[in-house]
């Protein structure tokens, strides 16, 4: 099995995290990375698999995927055990909207603080423009999280048991506290979740593995 995976894309450690604690063993190739450049040169591999030339891609003997979302679904299919979706169909598609939520919901604003990690622009105006932006994105965060902390209901993980989608939340909100957004201080049994999630040994070798990327790839913090 091999992932075509990028050192900072939050949707490639998805995936990685998926197969560290399914205990697959797999080869991953980081694609080129710069983050004023992004993903130029184009992976050939990843160009040919997936139309719209982003990581991550999975190959699996005959079977190539992109979209992290599909990947995952097919590692449960694929790799049953130990399972990352509940059994009963209603609690597997809470499961699956949780992870959508994560991808399409909260990282919404966390979009519009990616170029903190970047060269200054050298247009004070968009400097500003951008800061602006970053403000509002955070007002938004903290708008959602209260959202996100009530999807627990209380419980240790989002569907009850550990499943895909802590994988997801997780990676989403762990890309947005590396890049300056609010802390989960307000929100203390959403921080003790990340607290208890980060303490797995798939997850603390990701972090890990990404702060690593960041003193090597990313530029000081912008405000």
């Amino acid at each position: 099995m091999k992932l075509y995976s990028g050192p900072l894309s939050l949707f490639s450690r998805k995936v990685e995290i998926a197969l560290h604690e399914k205990g697959l063993p797999f080869d991953v190739d980081y694609v080129p990375f710069t983050q004023d450049e992004g993903y130029r040169p184009k992976h050939p591999a990843v160009l040919a698999a997936n139309p719209k030339g982003q990581v991550p891609v999975l190959q699996d003997g005959d079977v190539t995927l992109f979209d992290s979302t599909v990947i995952l679904e097919y590692l449960e299919d694929a790799y049953p055990t130990p399972p990352l979706y509940p059994k009963a169909p209603a609690a597997r598609a809470r499961c699956r909207q949780l992870e959508l939520y994560a991808d399409e919901i909260l990282m919404q604003p966390i979009v519009r603080l990616l170029y903190r990690t970047e060269s200054a622009h050298p247009d004070p105006k968009i400097r500003e423009q951008r800061k602006q932006e970053a403000q509002k994105a955070e007002a938004a965060l903290r708008d959602i999280y209260p959202r996100v902390e009530g999807f627990l209901k209380g419980q240790d993980y989002f569907c009850g048991v550990f499943s895909a989608a802590d994988i997801g939340m997780f990676a989403t909100l762990h890309h947005g506290l590396r890049l300056n957004a609010p802390k989960l201080d307000a929100n203390p049994a959403l921080a003790a979740w990340r607290k208890r999630v980060g303490a797995r040994p798939a997850f603390a070798r990701i972090v890990a593995e990404m702060a690593d990327a960041d003193r090597k790839l990313s530029h000081p913090l912008q405000p």
